[in-house]
């Protein structure tokens, strides 16, 4: 870009809008506008190369461990009685809009998965576990099978 696309058009630079003196009077009294706390800062600044401001630093925090918490567990088990929802994934398929209008009662929707294969357990939007469907009275149910580690903070970021 050059200078000439930076400026703005002059009659908006001109003095003699409302808004121009109060700007002016505003850079002239630089810090007056500023907390005190924010203005120590921007004083103690070293300057910068070309001017600009000050390059962002990621913060630091100390890990959290259960003695920050007051060494209490009865701070943990406030959340064993917290509600997740659980849902079991037995497959997926992708249909077209005709298709799924196609669909009536005895209609049968191929899934992507194999019979005996295991089926998905989540929590919330992760998936917990693998397991496979057993028959408890009248209803169905899961076993589980396996439970799958959750991914390191890493690899959470990552995905």
């Amino acid at each position: 870009m050059t200078d000439m696309e930076n400026t703005p058009p002059p009659e908006e630079t001109s003095a003699e809008t409302p808004e121009a003196p109060e700007a002016e009077a505003g850079a002239a009294g630089g810090l007056d506008d500023i907390p005190d706390a924010m203005r120590e800062m921007i004083e103690q600044a070293p300057p910068q190369p070309g001017g600009g401001a000050p390059e962002p630093q990621a913060p630091q925090f100390d890990e959290l461990n259960l003695s920050a918490v007051g060494g209490n567990p009865q701070a943990l088990s406030m959340l064993m009685d917290l509600a997740l929802p659980v849902a079991i994934e037995l497959g997926r398929t992708r249909m077209s809009v005709e298709e799924i209008l196609a669909l009536g009662r005895g209609s049968v929707i191929q899934l992507d998965r194999l019979a005996g294969e295991p089926i998905d357990v989540f929590v919330g939007d992760r998936k917990f576990a693998e397991g496979e469907v057993v028959v408890v009275g009248e209803q169905f149910g899961v076993r589980i099978t396996q439970i799958v580690a959750s991914p390191t903070v890493a690899e959470a970021k990552r995905a």
